[in-house]
């Protein structure tokens, strides 16, 4: 591999458009809205963590704390109501989310439903 780019970033509004919508249309995006005060998405963290490292570059995650700047105007832009929630991006479109904190092996099946990873 020529170019090596992280699986993990941090997003926030003002790059959403480039490091999410965009970059789905080369490399699926799976985004995790978080906040450091929510359990559930603390418990969450480290599973996508382990999921992202083993796909290995087939898609990237990227991390937006709701808490940050003006990130709560993206929960509200797709009507998140409660963290963590988890979308994937294919092709500059949203193709699927959940909520809430999820098992590792169910993870695993979101993302084997909504991208070709």
């Amino acid at each position: 591999m020529s170019h090596t780019q992280p699986l993990i970033i941090d997003v926030n509004l003002h790059d959403f458009e480039q490091h999410v919508i965009e970059a789905s249309r080369t490399l699926p995006v799976l985004v995790d809205f978080w906040a450091d005060w929510c359990p559930p998405c603390l418990a969450l963290s480290p599973v996508l963590d382990r999921v992202v490292k083993t796909y290995a570059g087939k898609f990237t995650l990227a991390k937006v704390e709701v808490d940050e700047g003006d990130n709560m105007k993206l929960a509200g832009r797709y009507g998140l109501r409660g963290f963590p929630t988890v979308m994937m991006f294919v092709n500059g479109e949203e193709v699927g989310r959940f909520a809430s904190a999820k098992p590792e092996h169910w993870v695993r099946e979101f993302i084997e439903q909504h991208c070709n990873c």
